[in-house]
């Protein structure tokens, strides 16, 4: 577990993740809010974080589980 941490917690993992995020997290708040956006009542902010935080743990968890196959010895 501490390794995978080690490697969630790289640069390149983290970057990956965080670009991630942006582009799937901006799509589903678009696709989840759209009614709120248009009626203009506002984001709810907790569904909005929310739609950015799980795509940031799967691409996280997932490029950490790469690089750790990546680097385990044969």
């Amino acid at each position: 577990m501490r390794r995978l941490l080690r490697f969630i917690l790289t640069r390149q993992v983290l970057l990956g993740a965080v670009k991630v995020s942006l582009v799937v997290g901006t799509l589903l708040n678009l696709i989840n809010q759209w009614d709120y956006l248009v009626s203009a009542q506002g984001l709810m902010v907790g569904h909005a974080l929310m739609n950015y935080m799980v795509p940031f743990c799967v691409s996280a968890y997932s490029g950490a589980k790469a690089l750790e196959s990546k680097n385990r010895p044969i």
